[in-house]
């Protein structure tokens, strides 16, 4: 995947943070920050609509996401950016990548560890307003079938990330929404042209199952 990431172009985007409404801060990698679909189309932004839609006042969401990404990539990018606390709303998504170039599980729950507890200090210390969603499983893509890798170990070692991600969010009490079984019964047409990432279509379902989470750990909107 870093060998094909790499020569995609690099899509980064920190929007800036809103002066009104309910702020969203959106961490992550391409699946984040929606390789290959409109901005409207990134499953942050569709779960933002589907959350005004319930009637909270959801502003644009900022993203610190960029195609290629790893934990240490984007804990490096965090370390850049000039955040402004406290968040209403962090969502966080990060491995497949670190996945993808073998690193060590244990390396990754030190990382993903520590994004987590970023997320939380970011959310105004409050772990109830962060969530994660599951790295999705690349290895049932056209992309993975034209690559010498093995779809099933590709699943065993995602499963494995997926696990220890669960495991320290369960720690922290923040919520974990499992996104990867959408991803392994994913159509073709619910790709985008690099049979790849996913599309606008598949990413309405990852918002889906996160807009009951998400609006759980967010104060009732007001009624007018």
């Amino acid at each position: 995947m870093w060998r094909w990431l790499s020569v995609l172009p690099l899509a980064l985007a920190m929007g800036p943070a809103a002066a009104a409404g309910l702020r969203y801060l959106a961490l992550g990698d391409s699946y984040t920050i929606g390789e290959g679909v409109p901005e409207a189309g990134r499953w942050p932004a569709q779960l933002a609509q589907a959350l005004r839609a319930r009637g909270f006042d959801v502003a644009t969401p900022q993203y610190v996401a960029r195609t290629g990404w790893t934990t240490d990539e984007l804990a490096a990018a965090m370390d850049a950016e000039d955040f402004a606390p406290p968040h209403d709303l962090v969502s966080l998504l990060i491995g497949v990548n670190n996945q993808y170039r073998g690193r060590d599980a244990q390396q990754y729950q030190r990382e993903f560890a520590a994004l987590l507890e970023r997320a939380i200090e970011l959310a105004g210390g409050r772990s109830g307003r962060v969530f994660v969603l599951s790295i999705p499983d690349w290895g049932v893509t056209p992309f993975a079938a034209g690559s010498d890798r093995d779809p099933a170990q590709v699943a065993r070692e995602l499963d494995d990330y997926n696990a220890l991600a669960q495991a320290a969010c369960r720690r922290r009490n923040v919520a974990f929404v499992d996104i990867t079984p959408l991803s392994r019964g994913v159509a073709r047409a619910e790709l985008t042209a690099d049979g790849l990432h996913p599309s606008a279509a598949q990413y309405s379902r990852w918002a889906a199952l996160a807009e009951p989470v998400a609006a759980a750990r967010l104060p009732p909107p007001t009624q007018p």
